[in-house]
């Protein structure tokens, strides 16, 4: 197995953060990169230390993120995040935008996601691969809000072949990629290019790529700082 060695140090990373804890939270979307977090927290810590938490927006599917869950034989519960998004809307002007309305989405299930790590006393478990955190895409204060990143080491391409390694389901590894922020949502559509795309120009492969590809991947990259950091402070001479 080409990735033997790395599923045992992610496995170790999530056994010794949770270690004193009762285990992880996981938001379930049926996703490849959550589902590769839930499987190596099931080899890591056990069915019964793992909880999966689906959060459909009104009539999003449900039923890959129950695939999942039920594959693993974890528990889980559905929580539909519409009201609450709806109730945001309906209070403030704010979210009349996709890209607004989807970040609420995401911070709404970070909300939950923390609510049930502390009802359960777990970590929340992070899903961001290296390609997602290099260009910033995902949520501050959202999916980008947890304890432990088990795999932002690890290129969304490398993802996949882990995936096939630890027998996931082929129909979790081919699906579109998507942060379900909005109907027909896709992460390649929104970017304009994908994964193996972004993955070659990340690792320096940039022949034959087009310049504004290129220039987009660079502009993400410097744009995003501040999603990637603690917030800068004013240092004050006393």
């Amino acid at each position: 197995m080409k990735y033997r060695k790395e599923i045992e140090k992610i496995e170790n990373f999530i056994r010794e953060r949770t270690g004193n804890l009762d285990g992880g939270i996981i938001g379930l979307s049926g996703g490849i990169d959550s589902t590769i977090i839930a499987y190596l927290s099931v080899r890591a810590l056990g069915k019964a230390k793992v909880y999966g938490l689906i959060m459909p927006y009104d009539s999003q599917s449900v039923e890959d993120g129950e695939l999942v869950a039920k594959e693993l034989g974890i528990d889980y519960d559905i929580v539909n995040i519409k009201p609450v998004v709806d109730s945001f809307e309906e209070q403030a002007k704010y979210f009349d935008k996709d890209l607004s309305k989807g970040n609420l989405m995401a911070r709404v299930r970070m909300c939950l996601l923390y609510g049930a790590a502390n009802n359960k006393n777990r970590l929340v478990l992070g899903t961001t691969n290296k390609s997602e955190m290099e260009i910033g895409y995902f949520t501050k204060h959202g999916d980008g809000a947890v304890d432990i990143e088990p795999i932002a080491h690890l290129y969304k391409t490398e993802v996949w072949e882990m995936a096939e390694e630890l027998g996931i389901p082929e129909q979790l590894i081919t699906k579109a990629p998507s942060a379900e922020l909005w109907d027909g949502q896709t992460d390649e559509n929104e970017l304009g290019f994908n994964y193996h795309t972004l993955d070659k120009i990340l690792q320096g492969e940039t022949e034959g790529i087009e310049q504004k590809v290129l220039e987009r991947v660079e502009n993400l990259r410097k744009g995003s700082w501040h999603k990637k950091k603690m917030p800068d402070r004013l240092e004050v001479e006393e």
